[in-house]
């Protein structure tokens, strides 16, 4: 392993928890190395005020982190695999996913026990299509309204009473200890997690050989294979921040099991279906699973959001 190791990284707490855990591992096992996290600010960063499918989506978080990779200012990037666009620039790609922590998305409120206890009328805070249109399609009743910034930003938002409830990814908040500010979880029934959500992924350039050699013993396996399928999908749907897509893979017994579900926004038509196969088969199951939802109807959705030149 090199002696040197620059890791770059998002400036949010949750980003420089990741990124510590990481370079913290790193050195444990290699003694004689170094890490050293470089902060980035990313664009998505910077806009906090609008909605991401509105200024570009996913990419916000990740470009600025590839530009340096690209010319060599880091040697590698720390992302939150669901974070990260489907297609990456041809000299990087995702070298290491590491295990996943708990998938499911949480429901953080100071006055009520559960989602189902919300009045109606009550104001739920979600920056996530794909949580907007799930939680329209369980509880219409509910007005469901833009929450962005980093994780300590929309905890305080909802204590501040901005928010009746505030809907956030379990993983993120058990990295930074806060689970106890978990009310409760949804399970991945009730709101099918967002691609690759709760992994975390290593990016480097693909010329990096020694490096990724030495970054082995991060990989989770049966992390790395439902990630694949998830992104595989994700990837065959054109899908980002625009458009309601979850998916959603297990891993048992050389089996992986994949739910793919597509919605509109507004939660009215939402499309589920469930595949399983063989591990070895992972992207063809993923990209299998986006064909029988295109096929279902998902087609249309998509269309109305991209135009009519979905492939």
């Amino acid at each position: 392993m090199q002696k040197q190791i620059k890791i770059g990284t998002r400036a949010s707490l949750l980003a420089m928890t990741q990124s510590t855990n990481i370079k913290n591992l790193i050195e444990a096992q290699y003694p004689g190395t170094t890490v050293e996290l470089v902060k980035i600010i990313t664009k998505g960063d910077k806009i906090l005020d609008v909605p991401l499918a509105k200024v570009g989506g996913k990419g916000l978080f990740v470009k600025e982190l590839e530009e340096a990779m690209l010319s060599r200012e880091v040697d590698m990037a720390v992302h939150s695999m669901k974070d990260v666009p489907s297609e990456l620039p041809e000299e990087l790609h995702i070298g290491v996913v590491t295990k996943r922590e708990d998938p499911r998305d949480a429901f953080l409120s100071v006055k009520f026990k559960s989602f189902a206890d919300l009045p109606e009328g009550a104001k739920v805070g979600t920056s996530s299509l794909r949580r907007k249109s799930q939680l329209a399609a369980l509880r219409p009743d509910l007005i469901i309204a833009d929450l962005r910034g980093n994780l300590d930003t929309r905890i305080r938002k909802l204590d501040e009473g901005m928010y009746d409830a505030i809907i956030l990814a379990t993983a993120g908040l058990n990295r930074m200890q806060w689970s106890e500010r978990i009310t409760s979880r949804f399970s991945a029934e009730e709101m099918l997690p967002a691609v690759a959500q709760g992994a975390v992924g290593i990016e480097l350039r693909k010329d990096a050989d020694e490096l990724l050699a030495g970054l082995a013993f991060l990989r989770d396996a049966e992390t790395t294979i439902a990630v694949d399928g998830e992104r595989a999908f994700l990837h065959r749907l054109e899908g980002g921040c625009q458009v309601p897509i979850a998916g959603f893979g297990t891993v048992a017994d050389g089996k992986l099991t994949m739910t793919g579900l597509v919605a509109s926004i507004d939660g009215k038509e939402v499309l589920k279906k469930q595949v399983s196969g063989d591990v070895a088969d992972a992207r063809e199951l993923g990209v299998s699973l986006a064909g029988e939802l295109l096929e279902m109807g998902a087609r249309r959705i998509l269309e109305e959001v991209y135009g009519d030149n979905l492939s």
